[in-house]
């Protein structure tokens, strides 16, 4: 029987909601129901059941999709669940080849005897799929489903970046009790297992070296967690974590991925780090929960995780205590405005974790938190799930991070440079989801800023959001999303600009690239606004496609005086197009490295840095040979390595704006300082925002401005500003200026106390007791009319 794809409406995700509360951050499924995302370029091999339901949705649009079915015996034929077959999974096999999920789907062939020689494929989302089209299909026998989100290394001046698909399971036999989650699949073979209900704890032994997960399986629990060194036992000596030595050494509320990332003991001895870490919001400050805790609440008796500590750790001789201190994962701690400690629900959702490796021997024990009389379980109480790993196994350090409050957890990636840059340091700090260096061992900060501004560097932008924007009405698009008049931008130009909401708040700052008439490429920081474009499209019908290529294009700035004389070295153009040294402000040029045979890139004559300056993209894949045709060039002439810290620096004196600091979604293009990105005159097309941008214009509010300060101290963003006892506004960004030799600052502040040359004074402990004279002055601080980086020195 050929059962053709049955075209219903299935069940998606949506954010749980009770009597008002909304919480997308737990979003649910109907009862039966899996949900498994697939990578553009990935691959998933799941056991299927007669009668499950398959669905496959494309996120992003036109991305094929190879589907493949075999059944018990090895058999492989597509009508086995309604779709049409006769297709050679090409993309299926060479995936597997080379992607790394590939490794576990062909494992799982391996084991049951499949050959994908004979896989009879299915190929669907051919062609002209849009963003969240779908098909389904009904199992027929039981088998193993392999899907495939076929895709291949996109070169930087093309716009096919491989996408993520969704694919959801309607098991016809779930298995499980309703609303009972189970615990995901191990990181590895485990060496133990422990599944501990609310009101229990679990106590075990770890080898130097040996991993261990700590699990929150349903979401919204929290799990006291200690760690004792095995060795300081053996001598009769307790010696556990102690939170507050462990803030003293690593100077935050909790270690995290990283370098900062040691539990230590009161001995000042590290116990465990923090390898993997999915939700980043946990507590050092409080005891495990106690029965006086309970008792002052009016439930004496109840149980609690102290009392529980107590019982199981006497079997090592360990000491009861009236209270625990403890790490406490997954529970949120609040710190208000009165120094008092309080609550709320955890970060954390079903399958959430923290990733811990063992520094010395230990014996360990986790609970899961009983408390059901307040928020700390989200009212609850729930299980946690404990593994631990052989010190064999390798994990990457990361920390979840997701692009919306309800999508996919995403780990921490390295960015196609990362080995490039990890020869010169090993401070990597996490930023958009990517590890990038901070400072470089052998200069640091001062060093790097010093040589952009005399020699040349190099930095990681890679995680800046790409987003290729195409189709018939990929100029409707765009102009009726940012502020700038894209009519106006040539085929091969670049221009800054604005995207905001209906409010005039702003979305994003970023720049568009014109690749062709029907092309375009946006380049922000965030991927809201990616995001954004891409409801705006399907919002007002527009044939257009908008697909997420950041991982397709990674990308170096090389910036500073030396930066023309250091490519024009190493890039190639064809005759059609610019060469980089007739490539002028805002502009790009499609070449090679070295010649006609050398990997493909993009270079943009743009940056960050108030410098002349260039952006090469490349693929990953190209990156290292990218950078090490640079660095062969540049090396000789001074050009080093620049990291985060650095370029903070350089930002802030050509005043430069970054988000969360000079502007958010509160703040319009006027009050962040770049009016120029709003022409309202010029260009006449109504956009989003614009009523809005109109009245704020007319009506001024705040306004960005440049502060010289009095003496060596450096406010901190947040600072508030005064005159006299009133404060009429915040400090943005602040530094002191090598170049400059002062401390300068941007500020947004109440229009009325804005006229260049008038006198202000900055709050800092609470405001009044510590005051910072100050000057409004014109900025950019340095280079004002921007000679430098339009290369007139």
């Amino acid at each position: 029987m050929n059962i053709q794809s049955v075209k219903i409406k299935p069940s998606f995700p949506v954010p749980f909601e009770r009597a008002g509360v909304i919480v997308p951050g737990l979003p649910i499924l109907p009862q039966g129901v899996e949900r498994h995302p697939i990578p553009g370029g990935g691959s998933r091999a799941l056991k299927i059941s007669k009668g499950d339901e398959i669905t496959i949705q494309d996120r992003e649009g036109l991305q094929p999709v190879e589907v493949v079915f075999f059944a018990s015996d090895g058999t492989s034929d597509a009508s086995m669940i309604g779709a049409k077959g006769g297709h050679d999974p090409k993309g299926l096999k060479a995936t597997l080849l080379h992607d790394t999920s590939g490794a576990k789907v062909m494992q799982t062939l391996e084991l049951s005897g499949f050959n994908l020689g004979n896989a009879d494929g299915t190929l669907i989302f051919a062609s002209d799929s849009h963003a969240g089209d779908y098909e389904s299909f009904f199992a027929s026998c039981d088998g193993l489903l392999i899907v495939c989100a076929i895709g291949r290394a996109m070169e930087p001046y093309e716009q096919c970046p491989s996408t993520e698909v969704a694919l959801y399971i309607r098991r016809a036999n779930p298995g499980y009790p309703k609303n009972i989650l189970l615990p995901p699949d191990p990181l590895a073979d485990p060496l133990r297992d422990l599944n501990i209900q609310p009101g229990e704890a679990k106590p075990y032994v770890v080898k130097a070296g040996q991993f261990i997960q700590v699990l929150d399986v349903q979401g919204r629990e929290c799990s006291d967690f200690q760690a004792f060194s095995l060795r300081a036992l053996d001598k009769g000596i307790e010696r556990e974590i102690d939170p507050t030595t462990t803030r003293s050494l690593m100077g935050a509320l909790y270690p995290v991925p990283g370098i900062m990332s040691k539990f230590f003991s009161v001995d000042q001895e590290p116990l465990v780090e923090v390898i993997q870490d999915t939700v980043g919001r946990h507590d050092t400050f409080g005891l495990a929960c106690t029965a006086r805790y309970y008792e002052d609440l009016g439930y004496p008796g109840h149980i609690n995780c102290s009392d529980n500590m107590n019982r199981e750790l006497s079997r090592y001789n360990i000491q009861p205590r009236g209270g625990w201190p403890a790490v406490n994962f997954f529970f949120n701690t609040i710190l208000d405005e009165t120094n008092a400690i309080g609550m709320d629900e955890p970060y954390s959702r079903p399958g959430d974790y923290i990733l811990l490796r063992a520094l010395t021997d230990i014996v360990c024990i986790s609970t899961a938190c009983p408390c059901d009389i307040d928020p700390a379980n989200g009212w609850n109480p729930t299980d946690i799930q404990v593994r631990v790993y052989d010190q064999k196994e390798y994990f990457k350090r990361s920390i979840g991070w997701r692009k919306t409050p309800g999508a996919d957890l995403e780990e921490t990636k390295k960015t196609g440079f990362h080995d490039c840059f990890a020869r010169h340091t090993r401070d990597f700090v996490e930023y958009a989801g990517y590890w990038l260096p901070n400072q470089m061992t052998n200069h640091g900060a001062i060093a790097e800023y010093w040589a952009a501004r005399e020699k040349a560097v190099v930095m990681d932008l890679s995680p800046l959001r790409k987003y290729e924007v195409t189709g018939p009405d990929a100029e409707e698009l765009m102009q009726l999303c940012v502020t700038r008049n894209i009519k106006k931008l040539a085929i091969g130009s670049i221009v800054y600009t604005a995207m905001c909401y209906d409010h005039g708040g702003m979305i994003d700052d970023g720049t568009v690239y014109r690749l062709g008439e029907t092309n375009f490429r946006w380049i922000g920081g965030n991927d809201q606004s990616g995001l954004w474009l891409r409801k705006q499209a399907k919002e007002h019908n527009l044939n257009v496609w908008v697909r997420c290529s950041t991982d397709q294009h990674c990308n170096i700035a090389i910036q500073g005086p030396l930066s023309r004389d250091i490519l024009k070295q190493v890039i190639w153009a064809p005759p059609q197009q610019s060469t980089v040294e007739e490539l002028p402000w805002f502009r790009l040029t499609i070449g090679r490295i070295g010649d006609f045979h050398g990997p493909s890139v993009v270079v943009s004559r743009t940056g960050y840095s108030g410098e002349l300056g260039y952006e090469v993209f490349c693929h990953p894949k190209d990156a290292e040979q990218v950078f090490d045709a640079i660095w062969a060039a540049g090396e000789p002439l001074g050009m080093i390595p620049l990291g985060l810290s650095a370029l903070d620096m350089l930002r802030i004196e050509a005043g430069l704006i970054f988000a969360g600091s000079e502007f958010d979604d509160q703040t319009d293009p006027m009050e962040a300082g770049i009016s120029f990105t709003v022409p309202l005159k010029s260009k006449s097309d109504n956009f989003i925002g614009r009523s809005a941008l109109e009245q704020r214009k007319a009506h001024p509010q705040k306004k960005l401005i440049g502060l010289d300060l009095e003496g060596g101290v450096i406010p901190v963003p947040g600072d508030c500003i005064h005159v006299g006892k009133a404060q009429i506004g915040i400090i943005t960004s602040a530094m002191k200026s090598p170049i400059l030799g002062k401390v300068i600052a941007l500020a947004r502040v109440d229009v009325m106390h804005s006229e260049l040359g008038t006198e202000l004074e900055i709050g800092q402990l609470d405001g009044d007791q510590k005051r910072l004279r100050a000057k409004v002055v014109s900025f950019p601080h340095f280079d004002p009319q921007k000679e430098r980086v339009k290369g007139n020195y």
